[in-house]
């Protein structure tokens, strides 16, 4: 089984590589052929046999993440020859074996998402999920009453090439399509991977799969999401942020879910 791992870690986020590259090395898929596609403009990493270097400068956020849709089609001829792909996030790291039985059967053809931390904690009132209420959005999820809702975290998400790249074609034209109409989704690539998983059928992946660092869940972290901050105060993005701002984003958070 040949599995191709695309990764991103332009800007300050070179200094998650090794760690990433070295844990995914000891606990991912052992005994297969992984290759990493790396999107970087950083000069500390290099190319190996299994390492390419894709030269990316970095856009800044949100474009660093809203478009990397368009990075991955960059690179579809050469992901074809492989028999799976995995999108992680730069701060990802494993801490425990991951192997096969991410994939529900031996010749599974399909998409793979990791339920998100707050998909896990509203799992039973789905209406407070971040999903893009925003009806002129190509990202808009309507509401419906039979309908099972999961929310997934965007950074960590794979399945069959062909899938796959299903998904990176309608989620890249999608964000351009609102980019002409003058739309950011709310939580950029993540809104529009939630619409795309919202139509199509995802194996779902617990959160100890995307396992946020420092916190107290009742299972056990395969693959750990760092704590940036930890890293590089660079990465603290809200320490300017107000007790009143975050009770107010709580707040909207709240009336959107409730005129659902």
């Amino acid at each position: 089984m040949k599995i191709a791992i695309l990764y991103i870690c332009t800007g300050k986020y070179d200094v998650f590589w090794d760690g990433f590259y070295n844990s995914s090395e000891e606990f991912f898929v052992n005994g297969d052929e992984k290759h990493y596609f790396v999107f970087t403009d950083s000069n500390n990493i290099i190319e190996r046999d299994n390492v390419t270097i894709i030269k990316k400068q970095s856009k800044g956020f949100p474009a660093d993440s809203l478009y990397r849709f368009d990075m991955f089609l960059e690179i579809e001829k050469q992901v074809l020859n492989y028999n799976y792909v995995f999108f992680f996030n730069s701060n990802m790291l494993f801490v425990d074996y991951v192997g096969t039985e991410i994939f529900p059967c031996n010749n599974f053809k399909g998409l793979i998402g990791v339920i998100h931390p707050l998909g896990l904690k509203y799992k039973n009132n789905p209406s407070m999920f971040t999903y893009e209420r925003n009806k002129n959005s190509t990202a808009y999820i309507k509401k419906e009453s039979e309908k099972k809702y999961e929310y997934f975290m965007g950074g960590l998400n794979g399945g069959s090439v062909s899938e796959y790249y299903k998904m990176v074609s309608t989620c890249s034209k999608n964000t351009h399509i609102d980019d002409e109409n003058g739309i950011v989704a709310v939580y950029h690539d993540e809104s529009h991977l939630n619409k795309y998983f919202s139509e199509n059928k995802v194996h779902s992946l617990p959160t100890s799969y995307g396992f946020p660092e420092g916190w107290n869940l009742p299972f056990n972290a395969k693959i750990i999401i760092r704590d940036k901050v930890k890293v590089d105060k660079y990465f603290d993005k809200n320490n300017s942020e107000s007790k009143l701002s975050i009770y107010l984003k709580l707040i909207i958070q709240m009336y959107k879910a409730i005129i659902w």
